[in-house]
């Protein structure tokens, strides 16, 4: 199976990443900024969340997390479903791991899959700062081999958070499902990537691959699915 897929050395998986950060493209661009913005101030600081990013600045890391409209609602959905295994693909700074773990029922794990040893350090530091040091494990190296191993191993799961390099989401999406428990929810973050998905005239091979990952997402028959646009695009799909 690791032979059909495509890996990933970090230099690669980090400059996929960097894509997330780069502007929003198109007239709307500004307009969402603003609504977004108003929004979020509704909400009082989140501490916890505050200092994974000045740990993402400081360690010179892309600051390309989760929008934190989507990280609470990753703790809504961890909660809603009572979801005792939860998978994120793409580790970064520990960000969307302490969304995730927050919903998490009792004696609930996040397992975290990270090509970058340095990024996968920085999360754990950040997330047993934050409180969740005992519910969050990390395995490093190429996500696509993790992903087989973890095929292997039966490993099952109730929730999938897909937030790594988009030139595989494809293949990330595809061994979800193969290690989804019914019912479990995906969730895949950056779908738009800011704006070039929806874009003809971008042909790059990571804006390709989206587009594939987003198509199969809302016709695929063994998937439930929806799609939301705020921030840089948030996919949700239900495995049936």
């Amino acid at each position: 199976m690791t032979n059909k897929h495509q890996s990933t050395t970090p230099a690669e998986a980090a400059g996929s990443r960097v894509e997330d950060s780069l502007p929003a493209q198109g007239p709307a661009a500004a307009d969402d900024l603003n609504a977004e913005t108003y929004l979020e101030r509704l909400y009082p600081d989140d501490e916890a969340l505050e200092l994974v990013n000045a740990s993402i600045r400081a360690n010179n890391m892309p600051e390309i997390s989760v929008a934190p409209g989507y990280g609470r609602l990753l703790t809504m959905l961890v909660r809603m479903i009572g979801a005792s295994r939860v998978l994120e693909i793409g580790a970064l700074g520990g960000y969307s791991a302490i969304c995730l773990a927050r919903g998490l029922s009792e004696g609930g794990q996040v397992l975290s899959l990270e090509i970058n040893e340095a990024f996968a350090e920085t999360a754990r530091l950040n997330v047993q700062e934050a409180g969740f040091g005992s519910f969050i494990g990390y395995r490093i190296g190429n996500a696509a081999e993790s992903l087989e191993a973890l095929c292997s191993e039966g490993a099952k799961f109730d929730l999938f958070f897909i937030d790594a390099d988009k030139v595989n989401y494809p293949n990330y999406l595809e061994y979800a499902i193969r290690l989804a428990n019914p019912g479990a929810l995906i969730v895949g973050d950056n779908i738009l990537m800011r704006g070039r998905t929806v874009d003809p005239a971008v042909k790059k091979k990571s804006v390709e691959a989206m587009r594939q990952f987003n198509r199969q997402f809302a016709s695929d028959p063994r998937l439930e699915s929806t799609m939301l646009p705020a921030y840089d695009g948030l996919a949700i799909a239900r495995v049936r």
